[in-house]
């Protein structure tokens, strides 16, 4: 889930990967219109699995502050209303979630994006934030940390050369006479 929710800088909302073109992503809006729609490599396309937040230590990946924000809401959408809520009254609510993130680096229209995607994923019953993996054996250090795959562009595929061999010479059926001119007698 964590690799195909995106999120493409310049648009609005959420997107899912649905399928790779030959030089871009189909991508679906998680939205009521369910739009399907080119992402071009120009784009900026960002894997919410990529995106961490600021704290006072650490950062902490954007999944964990997801679920920590289902655990306070119980599942369900966000109490806050995002469009009439003070920046005081987004901090307030945010340290509910994650009590050391940053107050300087984290802006309010951070928290505010954050709780509007939170709200997306939970209109589009998308509530696995966390891997099953992670959940099954949290206990257990891992012996070495493998880089997930990120979402890229695919590349066009290298055209072959082809290695053409010289043309044999023709035989000499055409082969090219000259005529030679022959002076005619002028009439008298």
């Amino acid at each position: 889930m964590k690799q195909t929710i995106l999120s493409i800088a310049g648009k609005p909302g959420l997107y899912k990967l649905i399928s790779q073109g030959k030089n871009n992503l189909i991508v679906e809006a998680l939205d009521a219109t369910h739009k399907r729609q080119p992402a071009f490599g120009s784009e900026r396309i960002t894997s919410l699995s990529d995106i961490a937040m600021f704290t006072e230590t650490d950062d902490v990946p954007l999944m964990d502050v997801l679920e920590s924000l289902k655990t306070l809401e119980q599942g369900k959408k966000s109490a806050l209303d995002l469009k009439k809520a003070s920046g005081d009254d987004l901090r307030e609510y945010f340290a509910k979630v994650l009590p050391n993130f940053d107050r300087e680096r984290v802006h309010t229209s951070d928290i505010k994006k954050l709780l509007q995607w939170y709200n997306i994923l939970i209109e589009n019953n998308i509530t696995d934030f966390k891997d099953e993996e992670e959940e099954a054996q949290p206990d257990e250090a891992p012996a070495e940390e493998k880089p997930e795959p990120k979402v890229s562009m695919p590349k066009a595929p290298k055209a072959e050369a082809k290695v053409r061999e010289p043309k044999a010479p023709k035989a000499d059926s055409k082969a090219k006479t000259t005529k030679v001119k022959t002076a005619k007698p002028k009439a008298k």
